[in-house]
């Protein structure tokens, strides 16, 4: 009998050996598979996470003077229209328009016609009547005079008083005269011009000290002094102190702004007025750190603020609260009296995370 009979009458009086192979056979399959699972799972695990590296500088806060800038424009001190006191007929100028007069400098003259002989003639009258006075207070001393006399005479003399200073008036004011120091802005009149009682001679403005003029908004108004110093720049560059002495207490209806007036020096009156100028006044002093923008960062709602070190390992992002801006960097307040600032490496990082920082040298105030 052949080999392979033999094998084929062996399985087939004894069945069961086939199952048993079987049911072994699933076994090991079942068995191998589980150990690929396991395999693969062990390969799928994540090796162990690095901490982030970050950078970090330690600052102390400083006192900074918030401020606030306006745009304004300057405008005189003092302007006045020099009008005729007198009639009359313009004899003589004596300043041209544009000219520097100092207080009580001679601009124009008025011709006195005929006032200088009624003067004479009033002062004659006054004698007569202090004359008549007299006698008239001898005889009612005497009682050889009554109150009524008495009384005209007083008052004929007080009369012939009151008509010669009129007149000595009247010639004074022939001369126009400046009220105070500074620029004959305007002239109105030419020589022979006629000129009745209240008739403009010209514009008169006082230029020292000068004025600045600006608006400030309701949220600041409130933090003004009257006194406070300030600094006001002009269009050309120049810079000068100036003072505060006027704030409106009535916003305007249009802006919802209040006027505020400062002054600065302007000797020999060389500034002018009308010209643009740009005001830093102070409001307040915070204490506050001074960054530089890269050191700025965003949040995940993109909120401007700075990630800071707290615990010496961890992130905490605080939204920046902005006291004055410069040309090389911000100051913020809010961040207290010492505060460890990520300068590296924060825009790898967010709020809660756990670093491996290294900390730099303290900061005073500013970078």
């Amino acid at each position: 009998m052949a080999a392979w009979q033999r094998v084929n009458y062996f399985f087939s009086s004894k069945p069961w050996i086939i199952s048993l192979v079987l049911i072994l056979s699933l076994v090991a399959w079942l068995a191998s598979g589980q150990d690929q699972e396991n395999q693969t799972s062990g390969k799928d695990e994540k090796p162990q996470q690095h901490l982030a590296r970050v950078k970090a500088t330690t600052f102390n806060a400083a006192p900074v003077t918030r401020t606030i800038t306006l745009y304004g424009r300057t405008a005189p001190d003092r302007t006045s229209t020099v009008s005729a006191e007198v009639s009359g007929k313009i004899l003589s100028l004596a300043v041209t328009k544009g000219s520097r007069v100092e207080k009580g400098q001679l601009i124009a003259q008025i011709d006195t016609a005929d006032r200088a002989a009624q003067l004479r003639q009033a002062q004659a009258l006054l004698k007569a009547r202090q004359k008549e006075y007299s006698a008239a207070a001898s005889l009612r001393k005497k009682g050889l005079q009554g109150e009524v006399s008495f009384s005209l005479a007083e008052a004929n003399l007080a009369e012939a008083k009151a008509a010669v200073a009129n007149l000595k008036l009247a010639l004074a004011n022939t001369d126009v005269k400046a009220p105070f120091t500074g620029i004959l802005e305007s002239l109105h009149i030419e020589q022979g011009d006629y000129v009745g009682i209240g008739d403009p001679i010209g514009q008169l403005v006082d230029l020292n000290p000068l004025v600045v003029k600006a608006d400030v908004s309701e949220r600041h108004i409130g933090q003004l002094d009257s006194g406070s110093q300030a600094q006001v720049t002009l269009v050309s560059g120049e810079t000068r102190q100036g003072s505060l002495r006027y704030r409106s207490s009535i916003a305007s209806e249009t802006t919802n702004t209040f006027g505020i007036e400062l002054t600065i020096d302007n000797p020999g009156q060389a500034l002018p007025a009308g010209i643009s100028a740009e005001v830093e006044l102070p409001l307040d002093e915070k204490l506050a750190v001074k960054l530089t923008p890269a050191m700025l960062a965003l949040d995940e709602n993109g909120n401007l603020g700075v990630k800071t070190l707290v615990d010496q390992n961890r992130v905490k992002f605080i939204p920046i609260k902005l006291v004055k801006a410069e040309s090389d960097g911000v100051w913020l307040t809010g961040l207290g009296q010492r505060v460890d600032i990520i300068t590296v490496g924060q825009g790898f990082v967010r709020d809660g995370d756990e670093v491996e920082a290294t900390l730099n040298s303290p900061q005073a105030g500013k970078q």
